[in-house]
C-alpha cells in the first residue's frame, strides 16, 4: 500500500518521513496554495460575499506535484497545522485534488489529521484516528479573509485620495495603530508632578549604632504621605514641594519613637502557567529581546523538527499557536518524575496543578511545552542554533516550573510611631519598614520572575513596644511618570486583554504596522510616525465603528462563534459591510486631502530670504519656502531621521561624508555638501553581483515597486525582484540566497533552479 501525507512545510515533512516510514510519501504545500486574486477584490458582494479563490502565482508547480502524487496513493492524509489557517489549507488542497471539492473529505480516500505535537506516539495515534475537514473552521478562516479583503481593498483608495498613494489599511492592524497613537497622546498630555518622601534610619534605643534599619514615612499628622484612589488609581501626595518635605523633617526629627507593631505573614508565590502564544512572545521579548516575529519563527522550527545528528529530524515542542494552558496527564507525570529526581520530593506539589484557560480558548490544544523528557536543553544543545537553544530552554524551564511547588516567603512589617506626652506629638509620624526572607524557593529555583526577585531584607529581631532612636532623616525628591510607550510584549498583552486578534495573528499585526511605516521603534518601544497619526485620525473620524476596540473584539468573538457552528459566516459579513460601506461612501465624497497644517519656522529661505515653513509631503515633513509658488526652494528637515541619516561612506568626488536621504524612489546616498556637490549613489545591500562583482543595490521602479540590481547598471544587467541575502546556499554553494515575502511569512531560497534549497517561516496575515 502507498499513502500520501500533505503538510505545510518541508521541515515538517522531513520529521514525519522519519516517523511514518517507507509506506508513506510526505509532501509539502509550502503554505497556502490558493487565495483571493491579488489585483481584484475577488469577493462577489451581490452573491452573499462569495469568494473566488485562485492558485497563488508561483504555486502551480506545487499543485501539479501534489496532484501527481495523489494519483499514486490509495489514501491521502491532509496534515497542515491544527488551526483555522491549516484547516483552510487542507480544504483548498482537497478541492484541487478532486475528491474534496465540497467541504468535508471523501471518506474513501481523503482524510484530515492534526498533529498537536510531532512525536512518534502522537503522530501514529492521529493517523489511526483520522477525521474530516472541519467545515466550521474553514468558514471562520474564510470569514476573516473576506472581512480583511473588503476592508483592505476598499479603504486603500480612500487613503490614496486623502493622504497619498501606496498606503493601505487593515481591519485589525489599524486598531493596533490606534492604541499606539492614543498612548503617545497620553504621554504628550501628561503633566509631570513633583512629590517628596522621607526615609528614616532607626536603631534600638539601647543598641544605638550597632543595629539599624531604614523605614519610610507613612503618615504625618494622621494623613497618608501618598494616598491612592482605589477606583481611579490616581495618587494624592501630602509632600508636594521641597519646602513641604523640609518642614515635615524638622517637625518630627526630635521626637521619640517606639516599635508600635510587628506583623508577620507567610506569603506563597505560585508558578505561572506554561506558555501560550501571547505569553511566550512576551517572555521572549523581556528575557531574550526577541521580536514576536522572531519568536514565532524559532518556535515553528522547534515544533516542525530539528535535525539531531544520526537520529534525524525531531519535533521538540508542541504546537506554538495556542491560547490554552491545558497539559496532557502524561506530560505532567513525566515532569513530576523529572522534578523529583533533579530537585527532590519537596519541590513537588501534592497534586499536579491545574490552570484555567480564558473562556475563548481552544481546549483541544495544549499549552506550549517540550515533547520529550529525555531531550533536555543540555542534551540537544549541540544541534541547536544559539537562538533556538535560548527559546527552547525558556519553554523547557517555564513548563517544568509550572509543575513545581510554590515558593514561600516570610514577610515582616514594622510599624514605627512617634511618642509624646499624649499631646500633639503622639503618633504625629508613622513609619513603615518591610523585610522579606525566602523560606522555601520552590519553583524559583528553576524559573525566576521576569522583573527579578525581591531583594532579601532581614529586619532585626526586635520586640513590640521597644523604644527606637531616629538616627537620620532624609527627604527624597520624586516625579510622577507618564504611561510608558508600548513594547512588543506590552502591546501583545494589551491586544490579548482587549480581545483583538488571536494567537496566530499577534506577530503579523506587529510586523505589518511597522512595515507600513505607521509606527516605528525607538529604543525598543513603539512610537507612531506622523503618517501613522495622520491615517489613524482620518480612519477614527470617518469609521468610528471599524476603529472601535470593542467592536473589533466583538468581531473576533463572532469569528469564534462561526468556528463553533453557532453563526453563519455570510450574515457576519453582511452585518459588518452595510454600515462600513455607508461610512466609506460618505468619506469618499468629502472634499480635499488630509494633511497637517504648515508650521511657520524661524529659518530663512536660502534663495529669497523669506521665512521657511514646515510642510507635509508624500515622504513626510520637509522645509519649504513660504513664497511658494514664486520660490520653490525646499530642503529636508534637520534632525529628520527619515530624510537625512549620517553614514560612514565618503563622497568619491569631494571627500565629504555621505548621508542617507529619502527621495521619490526610496533611500539613496547623497553628499552632505549638497547643493555644492550633487553626488549621489544607491544604497548597497552588502551583496556582490554574481556577474561582475559590483555592489547589489535596492532600487524602485517608476510604479513604486522595489527591485534589486547591480550598482554598475546599465553596463551590468543583473536584476532580481527578490531581495538578495548575503549568505551562501548550504546545499550548492551559491554565494547568495534570495528572500521572498509570502502570505505565510518569509521564504529564503537558492537562486539556482537546479538546487531547490528553501527555508520558510510561517506567519499568518491578518488583513490586507
Amino acid at each position: 500500500m502507498s499513502f500520501l501525507v500533505i503538510v505545510e512545510s518541508p521541515a515538517k515533512a522531513r520529521t514525519l518521513n522519519k516517523i511514518l516510514g517507507k509506506d508513506f510519501s510526505v509532501k509539502a504545500s509550502i503554505g497556502h496554495i490558493k487565495d483571493l486574486p491579488a489585483k481584484e477584490l475577488g469577493v462577489d458582494k451581490e452573491k452573499d460575499f462569495e469568494p473566488r479563490y485562485v492558485i497563488i502565482p508561483g504555486k502551480e508547480k506545487v499543485v501539479r506535484e501534489l496532484k501527481a502524487a495523489s494519483k499514486k496513493a490509495e489514501k491521502i492524509f491532509l496534515a497542515p497545522d491544527p488551526d483555522r489557517e491549516g484547516e483552510a489549507i487542507a480544504y483548498h488542497i482537497a478541492s484541487e485534488l478532486g475528491d474534496g471539492a465540497k467541504k468535508g473529505a471523501n471518506a474513501k480516500k481523503l482524510y484530515r489529521v492534526s498533529f498537536h505535537e510531532i512525536t512518534e506516539k502522537a503522530v501514529k495515534e492521529a493517523m489511526e484516528h483520522p477525521g474530516e475537514i472541519d467545515a466550521h473552521m474553514v468558514d471562520a478562516q474564510q470569514a476573516r479573509r473576506v472581512l480583511d479583503r473588503l476592508v483592505g481593498y476598499e479603504l486603500s483608495p480612500l487613503l490614496w485620495r486623502k493622504v497619498r498613494k501606496g498606503l493601505s489599511a487593515g481591519r485589525v492592524q489599524s486598531v493596533a495603530v490606534r492604541l499606539v497613537v492614543e498612548r503617545e497622546r497620553e504621554i504628550e498630555a501628561f503633566k509631570q508632578e513633583e512629590y517628596w518622601s522621607a526615609e528614616g534610619m532607626f536603631s534600638p534605643a539601647q543598641a544605638e549604632g550597632q543595629i539599624f534599619f531604614s523605614a519610610r514615612l507613612h503618615t504625618l499628622g494622621g494623613e497618608l504621605v501618598t494616598e491612592r484612589n482605589a477606583r481611579t488609581g490616581e495618587k494624592k501626595f501630602l509632600l508636594q514641594t521641597a519646602e513641604d518635605a523640609q518642614k515635615a523633617v524638622e517637625s518630627i526629627k526630635g521626637l521619640d519613637y517606639v516599635l508600635a507593631g510587628i506583623e508577620k505573614k507567610l506569603r506563597k508565590r505560585s508558578p505561572a502557567p506554561p506558555f501560550i502564544t501571547s505569553t511566550l512572545q512576551q517572555e521572549a521579548f523581556g528575557r531574550l529581546q526577541f521580536s514576536a516575529k522572531k519568536t514565532m519563527m524559532l518556535a515553528q522550527q522547534l515544533y516542525e523538527g530539528i535535525e539531531l545528528g544520526e537520529e534525524g529530524s525531531v519535533g521538540l515542542i508542541t504546537y506554538m499557536r495556542t491560547d490554552s494552558v491545558n497539559v496532557a496527564q502524561e506530560a505532567q507525570q513525566w515532569a513530576r518524575n523529572l522534578i523529583a529526581s533533579r530537585f527532590g520530593e519537596k519541590y513537588l506539589p501534592e497534586k499536579p496543578p491545574k490552570y484555567k484557560s480564558k473562556a475563548s480558548a481552544q481546549e483541544a490544544h495544549e499549552a506550549i511545552r517540550p515533547t520529550y523528557m529525555e531531550r533536555s536543553p543540555e542534551a540537544v544543545k549541540p544541534f541547536l542554533s544559539k537562538d533556538q537553544m535560548r527559546l527552547y530552554s525558556l519553554v523547557w524551564n517555564r513548563f517544568l516550573a509550572s509543575q513545581m511547588a510554590p515558593a514561600q516567603l516570610d514577610q515582616t512589617t514594622f510599624t514605627i510611631a512617634s511618642q509624646g506626652d499624649g499631646g500633639q506629638d503622639a503618633e504625629k509620624a508613622v513609619f513603615k519598614a518591610s523585610g522579606t526572607v525566602m523560606r522555601f524557593d520552590g519553583f524559583l529555583v528553576l524559573y525566576k520572575d521576569l522583573a527579578g526577585e525581591e531583594e532579601e531584607w532581614l529586619l532585626p529581631p526586635l520586640t513590640e513596644k521597644e523604644a527606637l532612636k531616629l538616627l537620620e532623616l532624609k527627604p527624597g525628591q520624586h516625579f510622577t511618570q507618564p504611561p510608558p510607550r508600548y513594547t512588543e510584549a506590552s502591546l501583545v498583552k494589551t491586544l490579548e486583554e482587549k480581545g483583538i486578534g488571536r494567537p496566530s495573528t499577534y506577530a503579523a499585526i506587529l510586523s505589518t504596522i511597522q512595515d507600513r511605516k505607521y509606527v516605528t521603534k525607538e529604543t525598543g518601544k513603539f512610537k507612531p510616525t506622523d503618517l501613522g497619526v495622520l491615517v489613524n485620525d482620518l480612519l477614527v473620524e470617518k469609521f468610528p465603528e471599524l476603529m472601535d476596540v470593542g467592536f473589533t473584539a466583538r468581531m473576533e468573538d463572532e469569528l469564534d462563534q462561526i468556528e463553533q457552528g453557532k453563526m453563519q459566516w455570510p450574515k457576519v459579513i453582511r452585518d459588518f459591510y452595510q454600515p462600513f460601506s455607508q461610512d466609506l461612501e460618505t468619506a469618499l465624497k468629502a472634499p480635499g486631502k488630509v494633511r497637517p497644517e504648515d508650521v511657520m519656522t524661524e529659518e530663512k529661505c536660502e534663495t529669497c530670504g523669506l521665512p521657511m515653513v514646515k510642510r507635509w509631503g508624500r515622504h513626510g515633513w520637509f522645509l519649504a519656502c513660504s513664497g511658494y509658488p514664486e520660490c520653490r526652494f525646499t530642503r529636508p528637515l534637520e534632525g529628520d531621521k527619515q530624510a537625512v541619516e549620517q553614514t560612514s561612506e565618503v563622497c568619491e568626488k569631494c571627500g565629504a561624508p555621505m548621508v542617507l536621504r529619502t527621495g521619490r524612489f526610496g533611500k539613496f546616498l547623497a553628499c552632505s555638501k549638497y547643493p555644492e556637490c550633487k553626488t549621489t549613489k544607491p544604497v548597497s545591500l552588502g551583496v556582490k553581483c554574481p556577474l561582475d562583482g559590483g555592489d547589489v543595490v535596492e532600487r524602485r521602479s517608476k510604479k513604486g515597486r522595489l527591485f534589486y540590481s547591480c550598482g554598475n547598471y546599465p553596463n551590468c544587467k543583473f536584476i532580481s525582484w527578490y531581495r538578495p541575502v548575503n549568505r551562501a546556499c548550504p546545499d550548492c554553494g551559491s554565494p547568495y540566497l534570495l528572500e521572498k515575502k509570502t502570505r505565510e511569512g518569509t521564504a529564503v531560497f537558492c537562486p539556482e533552479k537546479s538546487c531547490g534549497h528553501k527555508e520558510e517561516s510561517r506567519e499568518e496575515a491578518s488583513g490586507e
